[in-house]
């Protein structure tokens, strides 16, 4: 036993507030793991919401799992004492279901060592019955769960208030072997079973066909909700040691209409819903009962058709305001207004690229002029720093593009400048530069990741450039690390055998090179036209043929036409039609 550890996660547990543990005893047990430390885990307002859920049914209880911190992961190897819960110190092995939370790609290298330090095998097929089922849910989950369909035994194909009572209700019900219970949890709408599915590939590496057996349907529905007011979404827990820590987080919309033709979440979550002010209001009066400031969480918060009333219920209870980014075409002086009296000292925005031809090719919908009066409207609002964000390595880019980038980011530096010399107040620029990354479900699956040499070169360009700039500087994620999360979004059931090599330290080379694969045919390839994509098994409800119009619109330089009346199939619009 290592009383170092536990006495860590007691005080942990005491400085919560909020949602008390369940009991033990005649309950389904369910363990929630998000595959990161603490710190991000309760920053991800998924995971709190799927805890909350389950622990408000009086036939469950649930008990999170995190990476542990750096200096528990030495103390665990230390002493071998394995993973376990925050809530009763209780070990995986204990419970009857585990369910894994997925929102990044790159905390797939974490599953290793969570699985290692609990105990258990991380693939699937070594399992058996003697350990309990493992689900995977998230915005992973039904994004492309093939590069995890050997590691899991089932994924949530959609949102979580639709899913996971009929997975919980069937789950209790039910005494059968593994596989007896895996065939009849496939029959539930949204649940995917990879082991019930017979992969073939071609001689070239290419998907040939997905082949379902036992009774398992040929493509798997992604569900979701239609009315978001019938579930809160909020913090349910309360802690200091959190990215967020010093707000509570309200869900006011999900999805976005934007159809900006690089972006997941303007796709998988389809059609975009909103919550009511009405709805929202006792969500957010409880929220201010524990903390003053309220942050906003959406894809496009600024497109809510009531955001003026809920800012306004906020700030009029003594609250304050926090959203992560704005939209430029939709932001107000009302909306920096509000800001500024809740405190925000940064406003962060997305031109995404330099150059007008770009951002049509993305489907941005932005001129340069709306760009310009955006940040002239902050600059004046009173708040002193700007983040911007930019992609490089989109499709068809040049260095014309890049040389746009630094045109438009200068043009941007002299309208923030005069307007805080006017103000008497000079503060920061900050570009974060960051490679395109192709997703799938969005009309550039199909698309190439531009090799990392040739990134590293641009990037180093820009960031000479922009160190002449006085007040400015520029961020960027780690190449490799886009890298990988390429190579993971876009991957097919045989990436997952990289996951131990990774998670031991080694590169992706050379783990590439141990399986027999090749990380450019994952990354750097354009995908055919015709070709089979591996995460096609799920149906997101918008058709293949929508998608691909939309990706050699694209290159035509064409925009994306308005949904027509009565629009269903695609889901952009929203409306039900016939």
């Amino acid at each position: 036993m290592s009383r170092k550890l536990l006495d860590k996660a007691q005080r942990r547990l005491a400085a919560e507030r909020g949602l008390p543990s369940r009991p033990w005893g005649g309950r389904l047990a369910v363990a929630l793991i998000y595959p990161n430390v603490y710190h991000q885990a309760m920053s991800n307002l998924g995971f709190q919401t799927v805890y909350e859920w389950i622990n408000r049914r009086d036939d469950a209880l649930c008990e999170r799992f995190f990476l542990p911190d750096l200096e528990d992961l030495a103390e665990h190897r230390k002493t071998g004492y394995p993973l376990f819960s925050l809530e009763s110190g209780r070990f995986l092995e204990e419970f009857d279901l585990v369910a894994i939370s997925l929102s990044f790609e790159n905390d797939y290298l974490n599953l290793p060592h969570i699985f290692g330090l609990a105990r258990m095998p991380l693939f699937a097929e070594e399992r058996q019955d003697k350990y309990p089922l493992v689900l995977c849910g998230g915005v992973c989950a039904f994004l492309n769960p093939e590069p995890l369909a050997g590691i899991m035994d089932c994924f949530a194909v959609g949102e979580a208030e639709v899913l996971l009572a009929p997975f919980l209700d069937r789950l209790r019900r039910t005494d059968e072997t593994r596989a007896a219970m895996l065939a009849d949890l496939a029959r539930l709408p949204g649940i995917y079973v990879p082991s019930l599915y017979r992969v073939n590939y071609t001689e070239d590496g290419t998907l040939a066909s997905m082949v379902p057996c036992a009774g398992a349907l040929e493509h798997v529905r992604r569900q979701w909700l239609r009315r978001l007011d019938d579930h809160p979404s909020r913090t349910c827990v309360y802690a200091d040691d959190t990215e967020f820590g010093d707000m509570t987080l309200v869900e006011v919309s999900r999805g976005c209409s934007r159809k900006c033709r690089f972006c997941a979440a303007g796709y998988i979550y389809l059609p975009p819903r909103e919550r009511s002010a009405a709805g929202l209001r006792p969500i957010i009066e409880e929220g201010l009962a524990n903390r003053q400031r309220v942050g906003l969480v959406s894809p496009a918060v600024a497109d809510h058709s009531e955001i003026d009333a809920i800012a306004q219920q906020i700030l009029q209870a003594g609250g304050q305001i926090s959203v992560a980014s704005v939209r430029i075409d939709s932001l107000t002086a009302g909306d920096i207004e509000a800001m500024a009296a809740s405190g925000h000292r940064t406003v962060a925005i997305a031109p995404e690229a330099g150059s007008q031809r770009l951002r049509d090719f993305i489907n941005k919908g932005l001129s340069e002029a709306q760009i310009l009066a955006a940040t002239r409207l902050i600059a004046e609002g009173g708040i002193p720093n700007l983040k911007l964000y930019f992609l490089i390595g989109l499709p068809t880019e040049t260095f014309e593009d890049i040389e746009s980038l630094l045109r438009l980011a200068q043009d941007i530096r002299r309208v923030w400048l005069d307007a805080g010399r006017r103000r008497g107040r000079l503060g920061n620029l900050t570009l974060s530069v960051n490679p395109f990354i192709p997703k799938p479900f969005t009309p550039l699956q199909w698309a190439a990741m531009e090799p990392i040499a040739s990134l590293k070169k641009k990037l180093q360009y820009l960031k000479r450039q922009v160190g002449r700039m006085p007040n400015t500087s520029l961020i960027c994620e780690s190449l490799k690390s886009s890298e990988l999360q390429a190579l993971l979004s876009r991957g097919d059931r045989r990436t997952g055998r990289l996951l131990p090599h990774l998670a031991a330290g080694d590169s992706l080379a050379a783990a590439c090179r141990r399986e027999g694969l090749d990380a450019g045919f994952y990354v750097t390839r354009e995908r055919a036209e015709d070709e089979k994509l591996p995460w096609e098994i799920i149906d997101q409800g918008v058709p293949r043929s929508f998608l691909r119009a939309e990706y050699d619109r694209a290159r035509r330089g064409e925009p994306t036409p308005p949904c027509g009346p009565g629009c269903s199939r695609c889901g952009l619009c929203g409306k039900k039609g016939p």
